[in-house]
């Protein structure tokens, strides 16, 4: 009966966790994530991180990004693209998607900042630009709300 018990709470936890596992679709070419968002009159939330050695974007990323609260707050108003810039020899991305960040990085991330976030209209406009805030999925959704009331 133990058995029973223990393998059926390991099935539970199982499952929750996959339950948990993020739908969202991020982008990782701005070009596509432009087309996105003109067919669908959506802002685009672009973010630029290194995954691998960049404290504040492995923090964002689990605090915010990895957060089910943010996938409902995101999913029907933004056109998601992420650029990631690891450092790592075992995250090495292919050489087409690094020539892609690094053109998106060019348009939009000429200062070099990590993480940055970008907000764009659905015509490429720039609308704002910020990074790394604590307080989690609600108080940065609260914030982005916010910036996008501004213009």
């Amino acid at each position: 009966m133990r058995f029973l018990l223990l393998c059926l709470a390991v099935l539970l936890t199982a499952s929750g966790v996959r339950a948990q596992k993020s739908t969202l679709a991020w982008n990782s070419d701005l070009s596509a994530a432009l087309q996105q968002a003109q067919a669908t009159q959506k802002p685009i939330l672009a973010v630029f991180s290194g995954s691998d050695w960049c404290k504040p974007c492995i923090m964002l990323k689990q605090e915010v990004f990895d957060q089910p609260e943010f996938e409902q707050y995101a999913k029907d108003r933004f056109v998601l693209a992420r650029f990631d810039f690891p450092r790592g020899k075992k995250n090495k991305l292919p050489a087409a998607q690094t020539k892609t960040n690094e053109q998106a990085a060019a348009q939009l991330n000429k200062e070099g900042s990590f993480p940055l976030v970008v907000l764009l209209s659905p015509e490429g406009k720039v609308l704002a630009k910020t990074g790394y805030r604590p307080g989690g999925p609600a108080a940065y959704d609260a914030y982005l709300t916010q910036l996008l009331a501004k213009k």
